[in-house]
């Protein structure tokens, strides 16, 4: 298994990685936003405000994104187990 072949695997670890967490963490991202103008407007200074609506946001985008992200992660993991032979030799 030569280097180059490591870092192709190891590269497209990384991007599948990243194309699964993106939906989460831009969910969370304007989530936070909008509830963080919402305690700025009022002066609301509660802990459990910024964090109850992202937990209920990001869970209703992992059930949209939910089936999506595993299709992925299948086609990833079978796209790796294929390629077993050709790393071997």
């Amino acid at each position: 298994m030569s280097p180059e072949t490591v870092m192709t695997v190891g590269s497209r670890a990384l991007e599948i990685t990243l194309m699964l967490a993106a939906p989460m963490l831009l969910v969370a991202l304007i989530t936070g936003l909008i509830v963080g103008a919402f305690q700025a407007a009022t002066q609301i200074n509660e802990m459990t405000l910024s964090f109850i609506p992202k937990l209920i946001a990001i869970s209703v985008a992992l059930m949209i994104a939910g089936p999506w992200m595993l299709k992925v992660l299948v086609g990833y993991t079978r796209e790796l187990f294929e390629s077993i032979p050709q790393l071997i030799n």
